[in-house]
């Protein structure tokens, strides 16, 4: 008769052993999944951060802008009131000018 004590012994430490490997694969693919969403987490804020920034440089660069074209749009208003006459001449200047381009050839 054949012994199959140590096969049957092998074949539970093996199983065992599958078992074992099986739960650390799950801790592992459990904190794998911790760090992948930390990470994530972590860049989303920062993405917000540098958006918020970026957002508002934009809002001071373009209220910069529109007082600046405040201030032109009032200096040419000045300048008209001043000189009638030579803000007339400039007008018909550009009036000729862009008529005489766009007649082709």
């Amino acid at each position: 008769m054949i012994d199959t004590k140590p096969v049957e012994d092998a074949s539970r430490d093996l199983a065992a052993d599958l078992a074992a490997l099986r739960a650390d694969v799950a801790k592992l693919t459990a904190s794998l999944a911790k760090v992948v969403k930390a990470e994530a987490s972590s860049t989303t804020e920062s993405v917000y951060g540098v958006m918020d920034v970026a957002k508002q440089k934009i809002s001071d660069r373009a209220s910069d802008a529109r007082g600046k074209l405040t201030d032109a749009s009032s200096e040419l208003e000045a300048s008209i009131e001043r000189n009638p006459l030579m803000a007339v001449m400039i007008a018909m200047a550009a009036g000729l000018v862009i008529g005489l381009i766009s007649r082709g050839k």
